[in-house]
């Protein structure tokens, strides 16, 4: 059986600046990083830069080589809006309020080792 993509409770922890903790109705949680989040953003320009840089969504984009390590403050949302029944949408402290994170896209990059496993092995058997 596939796994669920409907949320049975989302919650976004703007306050703490600790992510957001969705518990599926088939019993799976994840628990996603705001900076997981902004890395994995689906909208058309992250999707662009993802696919140059031949990175996974959620992956950090590094630092360019030889270039020397700035202060960035850390990645939060500043707001988080529903989108439907079908998404989340978030206002990133960068400025950035593009990416809409549809329920089957949160439940597909998943960061917790269950389903890191599962995409790695689906990864192979290709």
């Amino acid at each position: 059986m596939p796994p669920s993509v409907d949320p049975k409770s989302v919650n976004v922890n703007i306050t703490t600046g600790t992510g957001v903790e969705i518990e599926w109705r088939d019993g799976h949680r994840s628990s996603y990083s705001f900076q997981y989040l902004r890395d994995a953003c689906p909208c058309a320009l992250c999707n662009e830069e993802r696919n140059k840089t031949g990175r996974k969504p959620g992956q950090s984009p590094g630092q360019a080589p030889g270039a020397l390590p700035m202060f960035k403050p850390a990645m939060r949302a500043t707001q988080a809006e529903a989108v439907g029944r079908y998404a989340i949408r978030f206002t990133w402290n960068d400025g950035h309020q593009h990416g809409i994170f549809a329920w089957d896209y949160l439940r597909e990059i998943c960061p917790c080792t269950e389903c890191k496993k599962a995409r790695a092995v689906a990864e192979t058997t290709k």
